[in-house]
């Protein structure tokens, strides 16, 4: 079953890839976007959770309700710089910052295996040093000299990562008390309802075209974080980050096909070497 998470992988490539194309038409107000992709993410779930609904008792204990309250928080925080830093930098540009967040997760996850469970939290260190060998590749993948200007899109896109990676690492403490599709069902319905009342927007500012990529973009982040969830509870978070960290790899491939960004040698040599600390972690 390993070959779930490198469809995640596949998926987080597909949706920022996608959202990027969207992001860059003009009249798209990025409050009104967050709004509109979460209400796709909702309806494209709806006719799963028959299926797939699971909530136990624990997850209303009121400790519980608090960790769900500040991941729907964090969430929102890392949406909203995202999308802020997207709509207005090339995706290339931004990858130095937005790749940061499996090393923050892993960071943050060992952190959390002292203070927490240490075995929700896998603190397994013949994954984790392989899991930064992979990030630090990673990050030496996208570093170009002129590409790190630190604007304020950039600063937004490492806000983003960082409140990205503590929400999943967070979720982690209550994720058992719910299936995958319920807890993602449930985290996107809150943030939609908060959006909705918070930014009033007007969906008939998108026309049909995006509507329906928007629609698209909900369906492959449906699948992206299920399957992320999925990794959590059966392999690790840390081990399904390594994984999920083909995913920048294949966003390039992604942009230099569909969006005609250039790729360099360096993807190339980050491939191989992440790939390497995949099978490691595998045979090991």
């Amino acid at each position: 079953m390993i070959y779930i998470p490198i469809l995640g992988a596949l998926a987080l490539a597909s949706g920022t890839i996608l959202q990027k194309m969207v992001l860059r038409k003009r009249k798209i107000n990025i409050k009104f976007y967050q709004t509109a992709e979460f209400l796709a993410i909702v309806l494209v779930m709806l006719p799963f959770i028959y299926f797939f609904w699971k909530m136990t008792p624990r997850a209303l204990e009121t400790k519980n309700i608090l960790i769900f309250a500040v991941i729907i928080l964090f969430s929102i925080v890392a949406n909203l710089f995202t999308y802020y830093s997207m709509k207005w930098e090339k995706i290339t540009h931004l990858e130095p910052a937005k790749i940061l967040e499996p090393l923050f997760v892993i960071l943050l996850a060992t952190l959390f295996s002292y203070l927490f469970v240490g075995e929700m939290y896998n603190r397994n260190f013949k994954i984790i040093i392989p899991a930064l060998i992979a990030c630090v590749a990673l990050i030496f993948s996208h570093i170009k000299r002129h590409h790190l200007k630190f604007n304020k899109y950039f600063i937004a896109a490492i806000i983003g990562s960082f409140f990205f990676a503590t929400e999943l690492v967070i979720t982690r403490l209550i994720l058992d008390f719910y299936s995958p599709v319920t807890f993602y069902f449930l985290r996107c319905s809150c943030i939609l309802l908060i959006s909705f009342v918070a930014f009033r927007p007007k969906f008939n500012n998108f026309d049909t075209k995006t509507r329906y990529e928007i629609l698209a973009i909900g369906f492959v982040w449906f699948i992206y974080r299920v399957v992320v969830y999925y990794g959590y509870i059966n392999y690790g978070i840390i081990f399904t980050t390594l994984m999920i960290m083909l995913g920048p790899i294949f966003v390039y491939v992604f942009a230099w096909k569909f969006l005609k960004e250039k790729l360099n040698w360096k993807n190339i040599v980050s491939a191989i070497v992440i790939v390497g600390c995949i099978l490691y972690a595998l045979l090991c």
